[in-house]
């Protein structure tokens, strides 16, 4: 974030920073946390958890099917592209 002039120099990139306390500029993102609230209340203590439980839980988000995607996994949307 602090080198987002450069950036945007550097790329020709216009960039976007959403309002504060204005969530619904922040679709992605706030869809993310809810999910991540399934596995993880707000206000858990990340340290009890191991990196492999953390990711576990990077891996079955990740997994999902994506109604963007046409229901399709990001691997499988990626793989249509791809190879």
């Amino acid at each position: 974030m602090g080198g987002h002039r450069k950036f945007a120099m550097a790329t020709g990139m216009p960039v976007y920073f959403c309002d504060p306390r204005a969530p619904w500029q922040r679709g992605s993102n706030e869809n993310t946390n809810g999910l991540l609230r399934q596995y993880l209340p707000k206000g858990t203590d990340l340290s009890g958890y191991s990196q492999d439980e953390l990711d576990a839980i990077a891996d079955e988000l990740n997994d999902r099917p994506r109604q963007t995607l046409g229901w399709l996994k990001p691997i499988e949307a990626f793989s249509k592209v791809c190879c």
